[in-house]
């Protein structure tokens, strides 16, 4: 398996290409320009934090020569296809000799081995629970790979259109008691401070295109159904669409 995958042919190895193709392109297609915006050496030894259904971890596979994604998901998360079906369905498809995937795992207190060439953490950073908790896993990353690379949304919006995205992350802040997408957003700033406190130099950082994802319309339906009423959910009403809506700028970055 090498590089040269393109979207079509890696979405076809996912569980939820069944369910939703065209989605699933949309996805894989995105975590295909992270990796390349990463600049991935052939063969490398990937820790995958936050793996989830492993969209980022196909992609990583065509690339590398192992990847190990963990997730402090149980394996019957996520819908319509779990966390544990997904993981199942890509280690039985030709990238599976190339991956592992850990469920219920916690890098601050399980092993998941050290040495790694890389550490990635994709658009999972604002499922942490805290501020406090993201950023002593980034320091923890450091014991166990040599370079960092990072992605996530930047909920300072570039265009008024992505301000309905905005509300659904703020209706949804800090929902802890709930097993919800959003519990802790932070902004780029906050981020590249936390890096710096962890010991990671920063070698650049890249604005990254998100207008193709299906994100914001997932968001916005999630806030409004189970985000508590106040003001960023009231405001949301009267601002999101139906569908269509678009998405909030993200971010790439690669540290040492």
């Amino acid at each position: 398996m090498s590089a040269t995958m393109d979207a079509l042919e890696i979405a076809r190895l996912m569980a939820t290409w069944v369910v939703s193709p065209d989605i699933q392109v949309t996805q894989t297609a995105y975590r295909l320009e992270l990796a390349r915006t990463w600049e991935i050496a052939s063969g490398a030894s990937i820790l995958e934090i936050g793996c989830g259904q492993g969209d980022m971890t196909a992609v990583l596979a065509t690339m590398a020569g192992r990847v190990v994604g963990t997730d402090i998901a149980p394996p019957g998360y996520g819908a319509p296809v779990t966390v544990g079906q997904s993981a199942r369905h890509l280690l039985d498809g030709p990238l599976g000799s190339r991956i592992e995937m850990r469920y219920e795992t916690d890098v601050l207190t399980d092993d998941v081995g050290t040495g790694y060439d890389l550490v990635v953490l994709a658009h999972c950073s604002w499922y942490f629970a805290s501020a406090d908790l993201l950023e002593r896993t980034l320091k923890k990353a450091r014991e166990l790979g040599s370079r960092l690379c990072f992605a996530e949304w930047d909920p300072e919006p570039a265009h008024p259109s992505q301000i309905p995205h905005l509300l659904a992350v703020l209706a949804q802040d800090r929902m802890a008691e709930t097993d919800g997408n959003v519990r802790t957003p932070i902004t780029r700033a906050t981020l590249l401070a936390e890096l710096d406190r962890a010991g990671w130099e920063v070698e650049q950082v890249t604005d990254v295109d998100t207008s193709a994802l299906q994100d914001a319309d997932w968001e916005i339906a999630i806030a409004l159904e189970e985000a508590p009423d106040g003001l960023a959910k009231a405001l949301l009403r009267q601002t999101a669409r139906e569908r269509g809506n678009v998405p909030l700028p993200a971010y790439a970055l690669t540290a040492r």
